[in-house]
């Protein structure tokens, strides 16, 4: 296994990145090499409209979950739960969760690490099964929010234009926490500007292209193995409801609450140039990705709980990847980067 220092890293793109006020975390602090893979552009960017058709399929995929929820809770009420709903909802959401993680963001979107084969299909293919858009769209997405974090183009942020008062604050955090899904901006059509390396990559191009079959296999599995074990069709319907509907709808808020939340509560260690922040309860929950405040102080790290306290689920396996050869040139910021950001020190 190969820990590398960001700055030392090699470059994955031919795209370069200059310096942006607006985006400190997206570049080393001597050498101006970053983990954004796309040409900068000072103004506007230029989305297409999202149709009525995609919003209409995510108002389902905003509103299905917790009427999941509900009827799932009630049947469990009338005795229908067993340890294997349990075991699919638990297995199902670290899977899907740390394929949002390690797959989708800290190696398809910021370049952590190099993987093998097998890790970068299992990785990206769990992620899809999150049920969180295509790789393309989600790594699309992500990079633009660190270009412009908490300020007017950042895709969720629970800051930029917030109106005063207590209204404005929540109408700002439902915007960073789902209202920002609903956005008339399709980030997806802005793939070639945010993304082209991923773009280019044919692995990432089948992966997005067959989206639609790992969301059907996210839902699928647990209800043939529902059946399988129960001999039955509510033993299905059970594993449908648990370990796909409310396993999404919990990596669904878990997710969003690193946008949100994580932008509000918390704590900054270091100068990241916005409003995000370590939160412990995160920092468990979304498997590592709620020391918030770390990563967008050193977006290419493959480590996001620096300190050994900072419990991160997601480096614990990248780490273990690497011990076996499965992963390789693991990137990590050195000490004196660390140093020179920390508030304390500025």
């Amino acid at each position: 296994m190969t820990v590398l220092d960001p700055r030392k890293a090699p470059k994955f793109s031919k795209h370069a990145h200059a310096h942006d006020s607006h985006a400190d975390a997206y570049h080393s602090d001597d050498d101006h090499e970053v983990d954004a893979h796309h040409h900068h552009h000072h103004g506007p960017a230029h989305e297409g409209k999202v149709t009525t058709k995609v919003k209409v399929l995510t108002l389902i995929a905003v509103v299905l979950p917790p009427v999941a929820l509900a009827i799932a809770i009630y049947y469990s009420w009338g005795g229908y739960f067993s340890w294997t709903d349990m075991a699919m909802l638990v297995v199902g959401y670290f899977m899907t969760s740390m394929g949002i993680t390690i797959g989708y963001h800290r190696l398809y979107t910021h370049k952590s690490f190099e993987a093998s084969a097998p890790v970068a299909w299992v990785s990206a293919v769990c992620g899809s099964m999150a049920v969180q858009g295509p790789l393309l769209w989600w790594v699309t997405t992500h990079r633009r929010h660190h270009q412009y974090s908490d300020h007017e183009l950042d895709p969720h942020s629970p800051h930029a234009g917030r109106q005063p008062g207590v209204l404005g604050w929540i109408r700002s955090f439902g915007h960073a926490h789902i209202g920002w899904l609903f956005s008339d901006n399709d980030i997806a059509s802005s793939v070639a500007k945010y993304a082209p390396d991923v773009a280019a990559d044919k692995r990432a191009q089948l992966i997005s292209k067959l989206f639609p079959l790992w969301v059907l296999l996210g839902f699928a599995v647990p209800a043939l193995i529902g059946g399988l074990v129960s001999q039955s069709w509510m033993g299905a319907f059970l594993g449908f409801l648990w370990g796909g509907v409310v396993r999404m709808f919990l990596v669904h808020h878990a997710t969003w609450s690193v946008n949100s939340v994580c932008h509000i509560w918390g704590s900054q260690t270091y100068r990241s140039g916005d409003h995000s922040r370590n939160n412990p309860v995160m920092g468990i929950l979304a498997m590592g990705e709620g020391w918030h405040n770390n990563h967008h102080a050193f977006p290419a790290s493959a480590r996001h709980g620096l300190r050994w306290y900072q419990f991160d689920l997601s480096w614990i396996t990248i780490r273990t990847l690497g011990a076996v050869g499965l992963v390789t040139r693991i990137r990590l910021p050195g000490a004196e980067r660390m140093k020179a950001k920390q508030i304390s020190a500025a």
